[in-house]
């Protein structure tokens, strides 16, 4: 019996259209777009629907457009299949709160709101710091740490088998990009990000969206719910709370995660949300394990028969 865990797309993967086809398709999908426009009192469908694109890479609109688009491509994957099963759930950074609200540790209202939040949080740190990103391809991750801790950056994610994200201030990220093609890294490409996302430079936020949990009603998850801080599953609501705010400034270990539920007998990872990013991550990780995704439509259908 092969083991079904479900992962919720992280922050990058937004694209104008992103839910559109859905809320077309099926009345639920767009009760759900309703309800958070509710929840958060402005038209955040009409935003991942139509853009435009500046107003959509706001972090603050982007985190809660995934998490809302992510959130609904589950509700319709388990109403499309009744008999989902699943053994675990995981997202890359502002995906752990999608995976945790899946798991029944938080409701989708607050969910939504707490993801918005700590949007608006991340991006008052990123206009109060200068701060980059860079994807540092095909270079191991101790000739990475080395490259880090020479020009002053951090790791920030661990993503897959030669595929890293160096954070930090911008100037030092210059430097880190030329370091790594010395030691020999087949690119290093500075993102198209707002700031430094996992690393010290967050450090503002991070009170802040401690105090926002603190308003939300935690529970233990039905499922484990594996942390991005620890590669492990979550403990207790309190040990959750916690952990989310360590993971403002801490290293996204995905990989390392990745290989603990395939280590723990899981065979099926279904991709929830926009994007594909993280199917690419799992062919570089363990090509033998089966991927799916549920991002629109086309995906939900192809999802649904592979299922079956």
């Amino acid at each position: 019996m092969s083991k079904t865990a479900l992962l919720f797309a992280g922050q990058g993967a937004q694209v104008i259209g992103m839910g559109k086809d859905l809320a077309e398709k099926f009345p639920s999908a767009k009760a759900w777009f309703d309800r958070a426009n509710t929840a958060l009192g402005y038209d955040l469908a009409k935003i991942c629907f139509e853009g435009p694109e500046a107003e959509l890479t706001k972090t603050e609109n982007a985190q809660p457009g995934i998490f809302l688009v992510s959130w609904v491509c589950f509700q319709l994957l388990k109403e499309q299949n009744p008999n989902l099963k699943f053994a675990a759930t995981a997202g890359l950074s502002l995906g752990e709160f999608t995976a945790l609200t899946a798991a029944g540790a938080m409701s989708f209202e607050d969910g939504l709101r707490v993801v918005r939040q700590r949007g608006k949080f991340m991006q008052e740190a990123c206009d109060a710091t200068k701060g980059g990103m860079a994807a540092i391809i095909g270079l191991d991750e101790n000739l990475t740490r080395e490259v880090c801790a020479e020009a002053g950056v951090v790791l920030a994610n661990l993503n897959c088998p030669g595929q890293l994200v160096i954070s930090g201030a911008a100037e030092k990220i210059s430097l880190a990009c030329e370091l790594a093609k010395g030691r020999g890294a087949k690119r290093a490409l500075p993102l198209a990000v707002a700031g430094a996302y996992h690393s010290p430079l967050m450090a503002s936020a991070q009170p802040k969206l401690g105090a926002e949990l603190a308003k939300v009603n935690l529970i233990s998850p039905v499922v484990p719910v594996i942390s991005n801080v620890t590669a492990q599953a979550h403990g207790s609501p309190t040990e959750i709370s916690a952990k989310l705010v360590e993971q403002v400034c801490a290293s996204v270990r995905w990989e390392e995660s990745m290989r603990a539920l395939l280590a723990q007998g899981f065979t099926r990872f279904i991709e929830l949300g926009p994007g594909t990013a993280l199917s690419g991550f799992m062919k570089r990780i363990d090509k033998t394990a089966t991927m799916l995704n549920v991002a629109d439509a086309a995906s939900l259908e192809a999802t649904v028969k592979a299922l079956a």
